[in-house]
């Protein structure tokens, strides 16, 4: 597990150290077991990032990492071809010592909607579920959590939070932390202040049972966030989507946010309010020299962007802060 070692050290010695007892024994079944056909070359580009200071951090709309030493062209067009053999890079954006990683989404744009609701999270243990390359690990760090903890089966995404870790001061690289397991890997572990689920409810098969699983990692009264895709209705309102919904095949069931309320409430949530909903537009996600692939354009009908290319609402998306 020394890919994980000093995750796992950092975890023991953390108020949620029960997740060990599971975890340890998942992640030597992952590095055993058969992985994605890239992904040791994408640790390889990792593992060749250069070693350069990191004498001003950012951690505001592009997470920044900048050397007071002038890096070469040299330095400059390596850490660009190496962070290049990581793409498409959609969760973000990055600067790394001056090389701009313009992801497909502006992850900045979710985080602005989401932190002026999130009350203080100073010396908070946090957990981001779906947290993809760990760009909102790095905001909760900033909004003073004190441990952010993130889990993502994306190995892709992996490779991607350990390169920009690479370039952390050693204080920031022992409070991000990020491993490769699904949310059905976690145990009812009652012990997060806070859990985030941003972008996951609606390519869960069962959400009931997903909402279940979010509570069963809360500390009794502790904050969930939750940002989903909705539609518009009433508490009966529930899209159920063909073969695909915006090109996406993995997308099962989407409420209305009084449908989503209704299931919080089932689910044994208290307080739960919808804090935002916003229309996602095309300056939000979009194709980039970093992601050059088919973004939310091509996934709207062309002759009406409030419809997707099948027809039906165009994405909406609602924040809601409930207690567990």
């Amino acid at each position: 597990m020394d890919l994980f070692k000093d995750d796992l050290i950092a975890l023991a010695r953390s108020p949620v150290s029960p997740w060990l007892g599971s975890l340890a024994g998942q992640l030597d079944q992952w590095q055993r077991d058969q992985q994605h056909g890239e992904l040791h070359k994408w640790l390889r580009s990792v593992a060749q990032l250069p070693q350069l200071a990191a004498d001003q951090v950012g951690l505001g709309d592009t997470i920044s990492v900048q050397s007071e030493q002038r890096v070469s062209d040299g330095q400059l067009n390596r850490i660009r071809g190496l962070l290049q053999q990581l793409t498409p890079w959609r969760k973000g954006p990055f600067n790394l010592h001056g090389v701009h990683i313009d992801t497909e989404w502006r992850s900045d744009f979710k985080w602005q909607r989401v932190a002026p609701h999130l009350g203080d999270l100073s010396g908070q243990q946090v957990l981001d579920i779906g947290c993809g390359s760990g760009y909102h690990l790095w905001r909760m760090l900033e909004a003073g959590a004190d441990q952010a903890w993130g889990i993502d089966p994306g190995q892709l995404f992996m490779a991607q939070f350990l390169a920009v870790r690479h370039f952390m001061p050693d204080e920031l690289k022992a409070r991000a932390h990020l491993f490769p397991v699904g949310v059905d890997d976690l145990p009812e572990l009652k012990a997060f202040d806070t859990v985030f689920s941003m972008g996951v409810l609606y390519h869960r098969r069962s959400p009931i049972d997903f909402l279940t699983q979010l509570r069963a990692q809360l500390k009794p009264g502790g904050q969930l966030v939750l940002e989903t895709l909705v539609i518009e209705g009433d508490a009966q309102q529930v899209l159920v989507p063909g073969q695909t919904y915006a090109k996406m095949r993995n997308v099962w069931f989407i409420p209305s946010t009084a449908a989503l309320l209704h299931w919080l409430d089932r689910c044994g949530f208290s307080s739960a309010v919808v804090v935002d909903e916003s229309v996602t537009d095309l300056s939000e996600q979009r194709a980039t020299d970093w992601m050059t692939g088919q973004s939310l354009v091509d996934f709207l009908d062309p002759d009406d962007r409030s419809k997707t290319i099948e027809g039906y609402p165009a994405p909406l998306r609602a924040v809601i802060i409930a207690k567990g």
